[in-house]
């Protein structure tokens, strides 16, 4: 039996309230970063060829840093995704970093070559950085050994396909304070993260913070790219290593994107926001439905994922089946498991969007694998996650 619509708008309603004063308090800090930038028309119209004397790229680089809490920051298309940002991070900090400890349990899977693949000459460990996971605690907090410390702490702070709460302020903000305490530097991926909370990493004391554009930021909108937020030196040093040393922040042409990428960021508070609300509701829906579901409907929300347990594979193909019918573009498409490159186990997604992969849209996910979670997330408008959401189950009842 589908549960009531009625019913569960009831139950959800007054949570949502909570997410639009967070949303409330985002647009606020947004518009201010924008409004006291100096941000004119000309700006929009982005650059070619290097990218020199690019005025609006060295707008959006402030408007961002504020927006995200941190001193400096680089927006730049040039980035094909988070963990293109990530890499580039994590290989500016390499010579200076003999040992990085990773806060959050087991990493998403295209983040295993980049730090372990010794297989591969460019992957951190091949560089001879040693790698190791934090010891946890029975809830999953990470344990300090003594007082040896290393030299960086890596922290993803949504579950990817891992089967944990994703993180927010609370689990974040001591553990980056433990490690400035012990010298070492923090790398936050923020990846789905954005402006779920009222404030952001670098508000909690993250020296680098990574993050897509076609996740949270780019409000459906961009078409590619990531940001990297932090400190002036480690920004200069990230920037030497997307580029070349020397060149830096001063090239990277905006191209066409310049106006998408600004918009983007100024309508993500919003949209983020719409995003989680209907994340709420699919929350309530399943697990009304007898599906085990994580986060619950009543807990705060730290990312747009809603991790949904299926009972065996079919049900994984029919739910993602269920989302691709009611996308925007490409409707008719069935998705199917498939080879996906940086990944352990066939991956199917459904993901009819407009930005081929901007997780803010509504889409869905899985490895084929047990214990069978499949990932719905994003959502531009709650009442489009609601629809496709009901649709999911419905289609899985019917093939019950």
């Amino acid at each position: 039996m589908i549960p009531s619509h009625q019913i569960l708008l009831e139950q959800v309603r007054p949570i949502w309230i909570s997410v639009e004063d967070i949303v409330e308090h985002n647009v606020e800090r947004t518009l201010k970063a924008f409004t006291h930038s100096g941000l004119s028309t000309a700006d929009l119209m982005g650059t070619t060829g290097y990218g020199y004397d690019d005025r609006g790229r060295a707008i959006l680089d402030t408007i961002v840093a504020q927006i995200m809490g941190s001193e400096n920051a680089l927006v730049r298309s040039q980035w094909v995704s988070g963990t293109h940002a990530l890499n580039t991070v994590l290989q500016a900090l390499a010579p200076q970093m003999r040992t990085l400890w990773i806060a959050s349990g087991p990493v998403y899977d295209t983040m295993e070559t980049v730090l372990f693949d010794r297989s591969h000459p460019l992957s951190l460990a091949s560089r001879s950085v040693a790698i190791a996971y934090m010891k946890q605690d029975v809830a999953g907090k990470p344990l300090w050994d003594g007082e040896s410390a290393p030299d960086a702490v890596y922290i993803q702070r949504s579950r990817g396909y891992q089967f944990r709460d994703s993180w927010g302020r609370a689990e974040i903000e001591p553990l980056i304070d433990q490690a400035h305490r012990r010298g070492a530097l923090v790398v936050v991926d923020n990846c789905y993260g954005e402006f779920t909370d009222q404030s952001e990493p670098g508000d909690w004391g993250a020296d680098l913070t990574v993050g897509s554009l076609m996740k949270n930021p780019g409000a459906g909108i961009v078409p590619t790219g990531a940001y990297v937020a932090g400190t002036s030196a480690l920004c200069r040093l990230v920037a030497d290593q997307l580029f070349a040393p020397g060149i830096g922040s001063e090239v990277g042409p905006s191209g066409p994107y310049q106006r998408l990428i600004a918009q983007g960021w100024f309508m993500a508070p919003h949209i983020v926001g719409e995003a989680v609300m209907g994340a709420i509701y699919a929350s309530a829906l399943f697990e009304a439905a007898g599906f085990k579901v994580n986060p619950g409907p009543m807990t705060p929300r730290n990312d747009i994922v809603t991790a949904i347990q299926m009972h065996s594979a079919r049900q994984v193909e029919i739910f993602c089946a269920a989302i691709q019918k009611h996308s925007p573009v490409d409707a008719m498409a069935a998705p199917t498991p498939w080879a996906m490159p940086g990944y352990e186990d066939p991956i199917i997604m459904a993901a009819g969007g407009f930005v081929s992969g901007a997780s803010l849209e509504l889409s869905a996910d899985a490895p084929m694998r047990a214990p069978y979670w499949v990932y719905l997330q994003g959502g531009l408008n709650r009442w489009h996650t609601i629809i496709a959401a009901r649709a999911a189950l419905e289609a899985l009842i019917a093939a019950d």
